[in-house]
């Protein structure tokens, strides 16, 4: 990675070695609320040598994760619904969000909630989600929920794959999750549709 996104990579690296340190949930935890309004890494670099080190400790994990990227969702909700011209927009271009931005604006107009869920669950980048939210005014009620629920599917999803398979868990991940998340939701929302339409 060359030229002005080369601190990305310093910054991928640089999480992914806090992952061995022994203050590593502290730093993680912090981690996981940034990520949800404004940092570019996401989550799973810690996570996945996290539990590779301490396979017994996946779960716990995992709900920090899940706790404190909530919990950071809600700020970024808090940053979109109150400084989203000034402060969040130039901060999501910065990061190349912008087709996400329209891509994300485009889906709740259509699906409502239900894309905050799918869009949560899948690689789809969760800080645009977040303030795109609090900027659509999104209800608030609705937008924790549906992340709390996508969150922990993600984060437990990660923490079970690494904790099943080990070494071989990141080769994985980076070939199939991304088509097995979408999968995941496609299902869950095929369930959600005939579930609606049974009760009418």
């Amino acid at each position: 990675m060359k030229g002005r996104l080369a601190f990305l990579e310093r910054w991928y690296e640089g999480v992914k070695a806090a992952a061995r340190h022994k203050n590593a949930e502290r730093t993680f935890a912090g981690v996981c609320f940034v990520e949800s309004s404004f940092f570019p890494i996401p989550p799973d670099v810690m996570l996945i040598p996290m539990v590779q080190a301490a396979p017994d400790k996946a779960w716990r994990y995992a709900t920090i994760a899940t706790i404190f990227s909530v919990l950071g969702g809600a700020f970024g909700y808090l940053l979109g619904m109150l400084f989203f011209d000034a402060l969040a927009l130039p901060v999501l271009n910065a990061l190349g969000k912008a087709d996400s931005v329209a891509d994300f604006s485009a889906r709740v107009e259509q699906y409502g909630a239900i894309a905050v869920f799918g869009a949560g669950l899948t690689p789809f980048p969760y800080k645009v989600i977040t303030i795109m939210s609090g900027a659509l005014k999104i209800n608030f009620a609705i937008f924790m929920a549906a992340s709390v629920m996508a969150r922990a599917m993600r984060f437990f999803l990660v923490a079970w794959i690494v904790k099943t398979f080990g070494p071989r868990a990141e080769a994985i991940m980076k070939e199939h999750f991304g088509w097995f998340t979408v999968g995941l939701f496609i299902l869950l929302a095929a369930l959600y549709w005939l579930y609606i339409t049974l009760m009418h």
